[in-house]
């Protein structure tokens, strides 16, 4: 994490708008970067805004912005400047050498998070070669022995400059976990394969949306949960009941986020490949954040990116308890004309109904069949039972008619069984 003790790194927010940007929009980065810096273990007292025509070459902001900034660091006795965009090697070296202290971009911020916030073997290397690519591209204005720090020796050739070493080494390192990475990706896709038996939903959203809580609230399962962003980066599955005998299996995935570093996508993309086998996407929404339309659009393009748009999609707008007019709830389900569902994951509201539109989303794979079943037919009765459930039921002094709902796997299997 950015902080090294017991104390928070003092922060200064540094927000750029650009010709064609809205202001508006500029201070909702902001914003959410004094959020990514809180997750990442930082406490912003400051926030400084600069327009510009285009960026600096040099400084980003401009010389002499950059002593301005100087001096609110020196006056407030801040030791950390995050700018909201990302910045060059050489930008960033310039910058600390007239602010005198740390510089870090969006990026290098989102990464310190994830770095920090992975847990499992395979989200420790996608977040490394992400670094790794992040200091890579920066290797020209921020001079680093990366073979010192992966022990490589003798690898330098006569008269080869240290970048040329450090990029040779990064090369490699890169190499090694990319290999490792596809090895635990064919992994996956054995266990993939073991459970296609059930049909899968894949959470997507933006991050701290509430995907972790919802598939806490549809399985009973304990997923750790925490209202921060990126609280959780590993994909994992959990089995659902959407009636008394439809399951499903939940595949919770990584957040998305507003200029999401593109190295960063890239090393998570045998995680997001959940997305892609995945028979239905539940776009999970923070109906309460006054940015969710663009959230939106970020996830949307997303998805676009890992071709995985022409999938079915319900939206579901989450912690609706956190809206103070519901004539607003409705206003949006109305926007988005029957392809969505208002909930509250956290206090169990509307999970009801969010479950009759994953089965809807289902309808193709599940059937309704009717028997007539005597008092001599128990057993086919309890293999019947074993699979489906109810929808109609009427008993006759020879006979008991049912109408009953399963998935149609289900059904391929139960008439072999039971018109042998």
């Amino acid at each position: 994490m950015i902080s090294t003790d017991d104390k928070f790194d003092r922060a200064l927010v540094v927000g750029v708008v650009f010709r064609n940007d809205e202001r508006e929009h500029v201070d909702e980065y902001v914003n959410e970067v004094v959020l990514l810096a809180d997750t990442a273990g930082a406490k912003v007292v400051r926030t400084v805004f600069q327009e510009r025509q285009s960026p600096d070459p040099a400084y980003f902001v401009g010389k002499g912005k950059a002593e301005e900034i100087r001096g609110i660091c020196e006056s407030e006795k801040i030791n950390l400047v995050i700018f909201d965009d990302d910045l060059t090697g050489v930008q960033i070296r310039n910058l600390e050498g007239v602010i005198n202290r740390r510089v870090l971009d969006r990026s290098g911020l989102i990464l310190d998070i994830f770095g920090f916030r992975a847990r499992t073997r395979e989200a420790k290397l996608q977040v490394e070669m992400a670094q790794l690519k992040y200091n890579m591209s920066r290797l020209a204005g921020q001079w680093q022995h990366f073979s010192k720090q992966y022990g490589v020796i003798g690898t330098r050739g006569p008269g080869e400059k240290q970048i040329e070493v450090d990029r040779r080494v990064i090369k490699k390192r890169i190499s090694a976990l990319r290999q490792k990475l596809d090895a635990i990706s064919g992994q996956r896709e054995l266990r993939r394969a073991r459970r296609s038996e059930l049909p899968k939903f894949a959470l997507v959203g933006y991050t701290n949306a509430g995907k972790s809580t919802l598939i806490n609230a549809l399985s009973g399962a304990e997923t750790f949960v925490e209202n921060r962003l990126f609280a959780t980066l590993d994909t994992f599955t959990r089995k659902a009941f959407l009636s008394n005998s439809i399951q499903c299996l939940l595949v919770d995935t990584v957040g998305f986020i507003r200029k999401l570093p593109p190295d960063l996508v890239a090393s998570f993309k045998s995680t997001l490949e959940e997305v892609a086998f995945a028979d239905y996407i539940l776009h999970v929404i923070d109906i309460s954040s006054p940015a969710f339309r663009e959230q939106i659009e970020v996830v949307d393009e997303t998805l676009r990116q890992l071709g995985c748009s022409d999938k079915p999609i319900l939206l579901v707008f989450n912690k609706v308890d956190r809206v103070n007019e519901f004539g607003v709830v409705r206003s949006v389900l109305n926007e988005y004309n029957g392809g969505s569902v208002a909930i509250s994951a956290e206090r169990h509201i509307n999970l009801s109904q969010l479950k009759e539109r994953m089965l809807e989303m289902m309808g193709s794979d599940i059937v309704e069949k009717s028997f007539r079943i005597k008092p001599t037919q128990s057993e086919k009765l309890a293999k019947i039972l074993s699979v489906a459930e109810f929808v109609q039921e009427n008993e006759y002094p020879d006979s008991l008619h049912l109408k009953v709902r399963m998935r149609k796997k289900d059904w391929e299997r139960l008439k072999r069984e039971i018109y042998a």
